[in-house]
């Protein structure tokens, strides 16, 4: 193996690391919890092969062959002694792990993670006051974000669809702080941080593969009140979301983040019909209306 190669690798069990357990260093994670993430990946495979209607027997990594065979006789060998003559791991396994989280190959995973998530570089600060945790860790799990992105007249739009994106909030460990990582169209990831101050929920997000910035805003009636039932659950949220498009328009939209169970949980960015049955029908009650669903910047 070359270093490209060992480096590669790496980034393919950093990104593992931080998918299955939110750690983001390999190194971070101990065997029985690459066991943990094996059987995960062995789950998406067996669905995979299912989804596909491959009818011979899902061909699953054995149970330690994350650990034992790209960290021990891999990454850590190579720690020990760069100049250590490595053979490459079986291609076609890597493919495999790649393909059943939305990759078509090792290649396009490798070109679509060239760059590191940089959360310090996201700003949303007010000054003397107190920002409402109690909300946030509400907010904390995956959800899916519906919207529909329409040109300046609807009328030139080349169907009627519905998109949807997937959405994971979590509390960082070592900062205490909470991130978002949101699915973009052709594996674009966006990465961002969720803030509320009193019963406003702001969002800050970049991407990690072009130049581009969105913000939201969302504001929850009296939620102060309502976190004082313990029976509250927080299911649906609306925002008004900005950004600039790819020819220097501003774009401003209506998006419903709706709560999303996370053993059902789909982490693509997938375009639906306005009438198809996996959109919920109040949702696209809410996106019917195309007036409210593009806000009018000029």
């Amino acid at each position: 193996m070359k270093k490209e190669d060992i480096l590669h690798l790496e980034k393919l069990m950093n990104f593992l690391s931080r998918h299955f357990l939110k750690k983001n260093h390999w190194e971070d994670v101990t065997k029985t919890e690459w066991s943990y993430i094996g059987l995960e990946l062995n789950d998406l495979i067996t669905s995979h092969y299912s989804d596909k209607g491959i009818q011979k027997a899902p061909d699953q990594l054995g149970t330690n062959y994350l650990y034992e065979h790209l960290i021990i006789n891999k990454l850590k060998k190579f720690q020990l002694n760069e100049n250590a003559v490595l053979s490459r791991p079986n291609l076609a396994k890597l493919t495999l792990i790649v393909s059943v989280l939305g990759y078509s190959s090792y290649i396009d995973f490798i070109n679509a993670n060239t760059e590191s998530f940089n959360f310090s570089d996201l700003r949303i600060d007010m000054n003397n006051v107190k920002m409402n945790t109690a909300l946030l860790d509400r907010l904390v799990g995956c959800w899916y974000s519906y919207n529909r992105n329409l040109p300046d007249n609807p009328l030139l739009a080349k169907e009627d669809r519905i998109w949807r994106s997937a959405m994971e909030i979590y509390k960082s460990e070592t900062t205490g702080e909470y991130f978002i990582e949101r699915s973009g169209g052709d594996h674009h990831k966006y990465f961002g941080k969720v803030t509320a101050y009193s019963d406003y929920v702001f969002i800050i997000m970049n991407s990690n593969t072009f130049i581009r910035q969105r913000h939201f805003i969302s504001r929850i009636k009296d939620i102060k009140e309502k976190l004082k039932n313990p029976e509250y659950k927080l299911h649906e949220l609306h925002f008004i979301s900005t950004c600039i498009s790819f020819n220097q328009e501003p774009i401003a939209l209506f998006e419903i983040f709706r709560k999303a169970e996370r053993k059902s949980f789909i982490s693509d960015s997938i375009s639906f019909p306005i009438d198809s049955d996996e959109i919920p029908e109040s949702i696209i009650k809410q996106l019917e209306d195309t007036e409210s669903n593009r806000i009018d910047y000029r």
